[in-house]
């Protein structure tokens, strides 16, 4: 894998501005970015701008065997970590607040090749100690094409 590299995130966003609050909006982001392999773990870094705001989030995603790290810094803040049968706690902090998340990863997939990285995660989203959704995460990680 090369250092440049292009990051391709799809899952489920819930936000306010829903139709019905309770139903997940698709996401899908798609940014430049580096890749790095560092003790065993593969490091994915990249920015990511949002909508309505001025500043940029910073995103570390860490790699290893059965386990993503998500580490988001800027307008939302936020330690992420899946970890398979096993329940994480963390708060979430948003421009609207603080919210306490847990993650219960079900199913953790990593297949890597020359070429690419690709991982599933399917996990339990608890909001305020309160089961919101059943969700999947896809992440796709490619050598950034010279045009």
């Amino acid at each position: 894998m090369t250092k440049d590299i292009l990051v391709k995130i799809s899952g489920m966003q819930f936000t306010a501005d829903n139709e019905d609050p309770n139903e997940p909006e698709p996401v899908e982001i798609i940014a430049p970015g580096e890749y790095y392999f560092k003790n065993g773990k593969h490091y994915i870094i990249y920015d990511e701008f949002m909508e309505g705001f001025d500043s940029v989030t910073k995103n570390v995603l860490k790699l290893k065997n059965d386990s993503l790290e998500i580490t988001k810094r800027g307008s939302s803040n936020v330690h992420m970590i899946f970890e398979k049968d096993k329940k994480n706690l963390t708060c979430y902090t948003t421009p609207f607040g603080n919210l306490m998340m847990g993650i219960d990863a079900r199913r953790i997939l990593i297949e890597e090749s020359e070429e690419e990285i690709y991982a599933q995660v399917e996990y339990a989203l608890d909001i305020n100690y309160e089961h919101l959704a059943d969700c999947t995460i896809q992440l796709r990680v490619q050598p950034k094409r010279q045009q």
